[in-house]
């Protein structure tokens, strides 16, 4: 290796490692570098702890140096100016600013710092990964580029978001507008005996309308606030990339971390409890129509959506069927069970009843498909057959729909099964009935999707009760099936 200039050298030894010029007014730090007070002033600027010595890294509590009371270093400076000066002339001496400023061309990857290799590489960092400095630029900028392009699609979608939430609210807000025009309008039919009644419901809709607006405005105004933060570690992203190498390079390890920030998780804009108090609410108005046409003075008296504790009657169960002890849970088992043959037991078809029924009013219950199979949820009359074959259709009684794996039908009769279009299968269905109108409608209730209502039909009295049937053999498929219901708390 060729030996170093003696001049390099002692000119190397009397340069600032900051600035790479000769020491202006030189202070040393407590492990022994110097620097000029300006440049170690300006490099701890904006720091509280952690002063670190730009050249070993060494951290100190606070904020500590002493200048050089040795004035022969001083002296030694100014000498080596003057003879930088006369020897100019001299091609292999040049100003040591601008030597070292060219050999500032490495990057330490385990510090994370440009370095100087001038003569040597500095003790401090030869056991690490050293780089060219314009590759480690290079990389650095194509992992911060990569990162905003991921920040500038996740805005985009966030922005989706608000946009969709946004609209989801004036529908909502619409459809209470339209509520709240029926049930004006039929409370005008019914005088002062119903002027309370309109002011309760009227309140209820208002309640209803305040919490849609109060929610749409809190999700509205995170997402704007997290919108707002993205855009500006964008920009701070994206100025950070235009700064020079030395400068970009510092704590880049720090704009990277601060790139990879956690991915947004699209916050509830409306509760599942909102959408159903408002489908509820919905369902008044259509109920205050039909009870206004028939008996003005019913409306005190009307019952309030029953959430049924449901559970299964082991007496109408097919022997095939296994009911669980809380009688929650219905399996069909691989060998017949020995079982009276009592009057009200299905013998044929793999059915059996909910133990309640109900003869008025409106009620709702969740079943939960826990496993693949075919099934069949519904209502039946109480004088459904349960003897020999059965079809399961209004006609006989019957009101269901029916799931094997992802696919569903409304069982409308013998000749028509009406194939329904949904998204996904429900694993949980909610059952809605509603004697007085005669309406029997079934929802994802997972979703809170609605997945079929039959047309309006008579009850006559008779009481109706909750029909599920496991193991139903289905002429398309030709197979018999296996599934699990559970009817949900």
């Amino acid at each position: 290796m060729a030996a170093v200039n003696p001049a390099e050298k002692l000119l190397a030894e009397l340069t600032c490692s900051v600035c790479t010029d000769y020491f202006k007014d030189p202070v040393c730090l407590d492990c022994g570098h110097n620097f000029c007070q300006a440049c170690i002033t300006r490099w701890w600027k904006g720091s509280t702890s952690n002063f670190r010595c730009p050249e070993c890294r060494t951290t100190f509590c606070q904020r500590n140096f002493k200048p050089n009371r040795h004035h022969d270093l001083r002296n030694i400076v100014e000498a080596c100016r003057t003879l930088t000066l006369e020897s100019a002339k001299e091609p292999e001496v040049e100003r040591v600013g601008e030597k070292r400023k060219r050999t500032l061309d490495f990057f330490c990857q385990e510090d994370q710092i440009p370095i100087s290799v001038v003569y040597h590489l500095p003790r401090d960092h030869r056991e690490h990964t050293v780089v060219p400095i314009d590759e480690a630029a290079k990389d650095y900028k194509d992992q911060v580029r990569s990162h905003l392009e991921i920040l500038k699609k996740e805005r985009e979608e966030i922005r989706s978001f608000k946009l969709s939430g946004e609209s989801k609210s004036q529908e909502l807000l619409k459809q209470l507008q339209t509520e709240k025009q029926k049930i004006v309008s039929e409370f005008q039919l019914l005088h002062q005996f119903l002027k309370e009644q309109k002011r309760l419901w009227l309140a209820q809709l208002e309640e209803l309308n305040k919490e849609i607006k109060k929610r749409r405005n809190e999700y509205v105004t995170k997402l704007s606030e997290e919108i707002s933060s993205i855009s500006s570690l964008i920009r701070e992203m994206e100025q950070k990339c235009q700064q020079p190498v030395s400068e970009f390079l510092q704590d880049i390890k720090g704009t990277v971390s601060r790139c990879k920030r956690e991915k947004f998780q699209n916050p509830v804009a409306f509760s599942s409890d909102l959408k159903w108090r408002i489908w509820d609410s919905s369902q008044n108005s259509a109920v205050l129509v039909t009870i206004v046409k028939k008996f003005k003075d019913s409306l005190s008296s009307r019952q309030q959506l029953d959430i049924a504790n449901m559970t299964l009657d082991p007496d109408t169960a097919h022997p095939d069927l296994t009911v669980s002890a809380d009688q929650k849970t219905v399996r069909l088992g691989c060998t017949r069970q020995a079982l009276p043959d009592n009057p009200e037991r299905f013998d044929t078809a793999p059915c059996v009843l909910g133990f309640e029924g109900f003869t008025s009013g409106r009620h709702s219950w969740e079943v939960e498909v826990e496993e693949m199979g075919v099934c069949a949820v519904g209502v039946a009359r109480e004088s459904v057959s349960r003897k020999g074959g059965i079809q399961v259709n209004p006609e006989q009684g019957i009101w269901a729909v029916e799931g094997w794996g992802d696919q569903y039908w409304a069982l409308m009769s013998a000749e028509q099964r009406i194939r329904l279009s949904l998204s996904q299968a429900p694993r949980r269905i909610r059952v809605y009935l509603d004697y007085e109108r005669g309406q029997v409608m079934f929802f994802d209730a997972g979703h809170r999707d609605p997945i079929f209502t039959f047309p309006p039909a008579s009850f006559a009295g008779e009481r109706i009760r909750p029909f599920f049937q496991a193991g139903v053999s289905v002429p398309v498929f030709g197979v018999l099936g296996t599934v699990r219901l559970t009817l949900c708390p």
